[in-house]
């Protein structure tokens, strides 16, 4: 279960969701861009960090929290963003920020602005639109310092792997963490949701672990 919370944002607020893990350590979750905080994949995905001592925000993008279906510009995102993690920081002790596709990519324009951040988590990466290869979205990655952890499904049509990997490995901070089968909702034939969600939770908080030594 998650604490309703809301995040103050040019006199109104967004709306949030705070998953309590019992620690310090806090990761701020963005959602995609079809969708809002409350995407089942997401809430799930919180939920098990947490069960697993990890507290995790949701919260949603103005245009979702005004029931916008088209993205707001990435500039007003990124602003969002930093409204909501400078306040998550403000009663969490180190701060990971992430999200789902489009969520985890502007997270990551915000670690490349400079934002402190302990690392990045990213749940299925959009390295490049569907169909569209040459188009990658890999140019502000390099001015990152953090850690990164790229959680992606071998089938998301939003990242090939041929170009996923060289990309992650050309990163000095970044590691690969592949679900296989999966597509970029991480459905796998043959694995139940909830499955998936254990193992991505768990190779993030083997990953956190790994990071403090």
């Amino acid at each position: 279960m998650a604490d309703r919370v809301a995040f103050a944002w040019e006199g109104a607020a967004l709306s949030g969701a705070w998953h309590r893990g019992g620690g310090r350590t806090c990761v701020v979750l963005a959602h995609g861009a079809g969708s809002t905080l409350d995407t089942p994949g997401l809430a799930a995905y919180a939920d098990a960090l947490a069960a697993a001592g990890v507290d995790a925000v949701r919260f949603n993008f103005p245009y979702a929290e005004a029931k916008r279906r088209v993205p707001d510009p990435r500039p007003r995102l990124v602003a969002a963003y930093r409204a909501v993690a400078e306040q998550v920081a403000s009663s969490a002790g180190e701060i990971y920020a992430g999200g789902r596709s489009m969520g985890g990519r502007i997270a990551s324009h915000l670690a490349a602005e400079g934002f402190p951040l302990r690392g990045l988590v990213f749940l299925a990466y959009p390295l490049h639109p569907p169909r569209q290869p040459h188009l990658l979205r890999t140019a502000h990655l390099g001015a990152i310092a953090v850690p990164m952890l790229f959680l992606q499904g071998s089938r998301d049509a939003f990242a090939r792997m041929d170009l996923l990997r060289p990309a992650v490995a050309a990163l000095p901070a970044a590691t690969l963490h592949v679900i296989e089968g999966a597509d970029h909702s991480f459905s796998a034939a043959g694995r139940s949701p909830a499955e998936v969600v254990q193992e991505l939770a768990g190779a993030t908080v083997d990953w956190m672990a790994d990071k403090r030594k």
